[in-house]
């Protein structure tokens, strides 16, 4: 069975089930255990055995949080990854599929965008939500150049945000999982919303392996 890392925020949270002093989301709205969650669903379809839920609610993928805070050495996708890296959680864990499900905060937080940069992103670049895609999807790929990286894109996101999402993925070779629709309350999936992320999911992991 495939093992499997996920890289997301409150979408992908769940409490009991993220590492400790992280921020979960849920259980909300209609999502009362956690085999509602669309990534417990995938897991236990696909099927998936999963090594670690690497989930924050709240977080970006770059370095400026809610408010211009700075997240570049706590909640922000690049930071946990940064830090998985040096813990050497990649070459202790065979991870075969990685599942990153962010941006949305990004949107959301009216933070800087900046310029799309694929490469040679420098720190400071980083507080900006743009380069930080590129600079975070091409540090995933250099810690599990063998793992198949999914990088699901979500509704309602500033273009620039969602088309970099996508151009960054192929660009590191990630697979984009683009949603045309997500049942939502309060800018977050029900129960509803979390099976069809599930099984907009698994519908492009199977067409993989045709």
């Amino acid at each position: 069975m495939k093992r499997a890392l996920i890289f997301g925020d409150s979408y992908s949270t769940f409490a009991g089930c993220i590492p400790e002093g992280y921020e979960p989301y849920y259980p909300g709205l209609d999502v009362e255990t956690a085999d509602k969650t669309w990534w417990h669903l995938v897991a236990a379809e696909a099927p998936l055995t999963l090594v670690r839920n690497d989930s924050w609610s709240g977080s970006t993928i770059c370095y400026t949080g809610y408010n211009g805070v700075d997240r570049s050495r706590s909640s922000s996708f690049i930071y946990r990854l940064r830090c998985l890296v040096e813990e050497g959680f990649f070459e202790k864990n065979a991870i075969d599929t990685v599942l990153v499900f962010g941006g949305t905060n990004d949107s959301w937080t009216g933070g800087p965008l900046g310029e799309p940069l694929l490469e040679g992103a420098e720190e400071k670049d980083l507080y900006a939500v743009l380069p930080a895609i590129g600079h975070f999807f091409a540090a995933l790929r250099q810690a599990a150049p063998r793992a198949a990286v999914y990088c699901l894109i979500n509704t309602d996101l500033k273009p620039e945000i969602t088309t970099t999402l996508e151009v960054a993925a192929r660009h590191n070779g990630a697979i984009p999982v683009v949603f045309s629709h997500i049942d939502k309350q309060n800018g977050h999936p029900t129960a509803a919303g979390m099976r069809q992320i599930a099984d907009r999911v698994l519908q492009v992991m199977d067409q993989q392996t045709e």
